[in-house]
């Protein structure tokens, strides 16, 4: 469990790391002065001067940064700070931290599709090595309190003295209904290792909870060739893309009628997000890899957000003093980015007491 956990810690620093590496790149091609790029956050452990640039590890095991000459203040008199070069450059360089965040969705989830990948597919696909498992758990259900985990996989129903192999969500879904109010005993397959659990299906369950108050899903793994790999991890990083502007849609939709979280969302912030990385770790490679992909689309849309003091931020103000011909005033930038910073570390903080409350 430690191993998994340390594990996911460092796999977001990396993610931020090569975040910050795609300004770094784009600021020495376009000859600004890098003056430190930072493995982790200061206070500084150790530095070395190469160049122009100190290359750093720092005390906070989390992330990265780059810091760039010109990169807080307007001032265009010197060459080769990040102020004086063209917009256009300014904005492939912030830009390039974003897209960055795709891109290595792209190549985890290429690598993943070549390797084989673990897919949803329909009760009627003919995949050889199909199984149902467990995506989600209710709280306080029948599998809940069995304790049934997310990732578990379902892999014959035993009522009485009948044992139904599994194969499709369906047989498992009519097993529950048919027999609510007697007790199942479920052949679940957890981290290789075979397990016997028995639960009671509810006759009448909550409106979309299900018998059990389980999530299901028929998956097998399926591998391709290298060209379709790829372009199926373009795809896949489309479709994530797409879902997270469509699942924070339906989230503000239901906050402004006043109806609440959407059943199983929940705020989590870097401990509530470790914790579910540390879980897939434990569920295998595959599922790990695709959940840090995941993450690092949900990063890139967040970061690409028009608001101050994140990238989406910096762009709007390089699309206004396009329009303008001249800066934002420094004063109402630095204003408007400590404003809002100081809103997302509240914001942070808020769900990190969430998530500790979570864990307790």
């Amino acid at each position: 469990m430690v191993a998994t956990i340390l594990l996911s810690i460092l796999t977001l620093s990396l993610l931020i790391l090569l975040h910050e590496l795609g300004h770094f790149y784009f600021a020495k091609k376009f000859g600004v002065n890098v003056e430190e790029f930072g493995m982790f956050l200061p206070p500084r452990i150790w530095g070395k001067k190469i160049g122009e640039t100190i290359y750093s590890i720092n005390w906070i095991p989390f992330g990265g940064f780059v810091k760039m000459q010109g990169e807080d203040d307007n001032n265009q008199k010197e060459p080769r700070s990040f102020a004086s070069k063209p917009i256009w450059q300014r904005a492939v360089i912030i830009a390039a931290g974003v897209v960055s965040f795709w891109l290595i969705s792209v190549v985890i989830l290429s690598g993943v599709f070549m390797s084989g990948a673990v897919e949803a597919v329909d009760d009627n696909d003919p995949a050889a090595n199909a199984r149902v498992q467990i995506i989600s758990v209710v709280a306080d259900s029948p599998a809940f309190s069995a304790g049934i985990k997310t990732g578990d996989i379902v892999k014959s129903v035993r009522v009485g003295g009948e044992i139904t192999p599994v194969d499709r969500v369906a047989q498992v879904q009519e097993a529950a209904a048919d027999f609510g109010g007697r007790e199942m005993i479920l052949e679940i397959e957890r981290a290789g290792n075979v397990l016997e659990i028995g639960l009671v299906p509810r006759e009448n369950p909550p409106a979309g909870e299900g018998a059990m108050g389980v999530g299901l899903m028929r998956t097998a793994q399926k591998s391709y060739s290298f060209f379709s790999a790829v372009g199926n991890g373009v795809a896949a990083t489309w479709r994530m893309t797409v879902g997270v502007f469509d699942g924070w849609g339906q989230i503000i939709g239901r906050l402004v009628k006043k109806e609440g979280m959407p059943p199983g969302a929940e705020l989590v912030g870097p401990i509530g997000i470790v914790g579910l990385m540390s879980d897939q770790a434990q569920m295998g490679w595959n599922y790990y890899l695709q959940f840090v992909a995941m993450i690092s689309v949900y990063l890139a849309v967040l970061n690409a957000l028009p608001i101050p003091a994140l990238d989406g931020g910096r762009l709007i103000f390089l699309a206004l003093e396009a329009i303008r011909r001249k800066p934002v005033s420094e004063k109402i930038e630095q204003s408007l980015t400590a404003v809002f910073y100081g809103l997302l570390m509240v914001l942070m903080l808020f769900v990190i007491v969430k998530d500790i409350i979570r864990l307790f």
